[in-house]
């Protein structure tokens, strides 16, 4: 950070505290591997549309490498005492606690949000993640239950009918995350499967997958080989090929509902367990009463509008459609412009800002696209409706102005989710 200031040094700059290399690897086997087919794509920024880093575009070739070691590592792993477990995790927890300010500068240069969110919620939550799951490993227990109960002539001992029932590891399963929330959701998928002794093949979003590079080279020397295993690449060349395949006993995903359909289907094929969090479109409702005083509680209730702009609205849980009480439409929806005209939207590198840049431009012309959707519906747009322009080498970035739609329950745009700030 610069000396008297909330304004970050830009990554890769003179005296920054992140400084991306040209190109990353898959992190395989304890080890940063190229691809079999030694194919690269380029990741851009969306802060400035300019190219961080190549990254690898792997397939089923790499996926199969990277489930090799961790069927290698799982047996061993599985074995290993869950205190043991629960003090790696611990000092995975410690290092990126010590490394809060790099981690929250890998994830605004790769995700476009806001630095603030980073270093106040999202690595925190990170740190916080692993401590949870170290202590929480530490807590289970197996039972023992005599299923009926029925007593020998002295009643003194059982028929020998008894239950057993201990959790064990179930091996090695495959876990793809989102770009919305790249490290934490690492974290969250990460955490819990570590502790209770599985290994684990990650793919991360391509849209996203520089700071979980920078997340490895943090705390790789904590793990086993082969105990995390990271694969690159895009959803239908690597993430096809780790959630279908039969050597997994489980797969997580994070995404977008249709892909998630697919993941579903994929697993059902082999039957394995598949944990899902997918898409939604949650409302806000208004009603008479919110507005009977002018006190705390009304200004609660903008704020609450306001969380569909939180992360730049890329939140499944934002509140992207607003009932609002005819009766109270009017006055309510000014004080929510008013508001929404106090947020800062400079640049994703200071503490300051409060909205951020869209994670990729595909994304951003989505989100463009559905305004345009919205206009040819008849929606009427209440601010933004465009387009953020910024200055200087953030001009080439991917940012869109607070936007709000009058409308009604019948068009897409309150229908569909658009993932955006709108």
């Amino acid at each position: 950070m610069l000396d008297n200031s909330t304004l970050f040094v830009y990554p890769g700059d003179d005296g920054a505290k992140l400084m991306p290399k040209s190109r990353y690897e898959n992190f395989i086997g304890g080890e940063w591997c190229a691809p079999k087919d030694g194919k690269y794509f380029e990741n851009t920024s969306p802060t400035t549309g300019k190219v961080i880093c190549e990254i690898p575009r792997s397939n089923s070739k790499d996926i199969e490498l990277a489930l090799d070691a961790a069927h290698k590592a799982a047996p061993d792993w599985g074995k290993t005492g869950p205190a043991i477990r629960a003090n790696i995790l611990l000092k995975i927890a410690d290092r990126i606690e010590e490394n809060t300010e790099m981690l929250a500068l890998a994830e605004t240069l790769d995700n476009g949000k806001p630095i603030r969110e980073g270093h106040a919620a999202d690595i925190p939550l990170t740190v916080d993640h692993f401590r949870y799951f170290a202590g929480a490993i530490r807590s289970q227990e197996g039972t023992i239950g005599n299923i009926d109960g029925m007593q020998s002539g002295g009643g003194n001992s059982a028929l020998g009918m008894m239950a057993y029932h201990y959790p064990e590891p179930l091996g090695v399963v495959g876990q793809i995350i989102p770009w919305n929330f790249p490290i934490l959701m690492a974290a969250w998928k990460l955490a819990p499967a570590l502790a209770a002794g599985n290994a684990v093949v990650l793919k991360p979003a391509e849209q996203t997958p520089f700071s979980i590079c920078i997340l490895m080279e943090l705390i790789e020397d904590l793990l086993p080989p082969g105990v995390v295993n990271i694969v690159q690449g895009f959803g239908v060349e690597a993430g096809k090929p780790l959630a279908s395949s039969n050597r997994i006993a489980k797969v997580g995903f994070t995404g977008e509902t249709t892909t998630g359909k697919l993941i579903m289907q994929y697993a059902s094929e082999n039957l394995i367990p598949v944990t899902l969090e997918l898409g939604g479109k949650s409302p806000n409702i208004y009603f008479k009463d919110v507005m009977d005083g002018d006190d705390a509680y009304i200004s609660r209730c903008v704020e609450g509008f306001l969380h569909a702009y939180f992360n730049q609205g890329e939140v499944c849980t934002c509140p992207s459609r607003a009932v609002i009480h005819e009766d109270i439409y009017e006055p309510f929806m000014a004080m929510v412009e008013e508001r929404v005209n106090m947020l800062n939207c400079g640049t994703p590198f200071d503490l300051n800002t409060q909205v951020g840049a869209q994670a990729s431009n595909e994304q951003f012309e989505k989100i463009m696209s559905y305004m345009d959707v919205g206009v040819q519906e008849g929606a009427k747009v209440l601010f933004g409706g465009g387009k953020r322009q910024m200055e200087g080498s953030l001009s080439g970035g991917y940012y869109v102005a607070p936007t709000a739609f009058k409308g009604d329950n019948s068009m897409r745009i309150f229908q569909e989710e658009i993932f955006g700030p709108v």
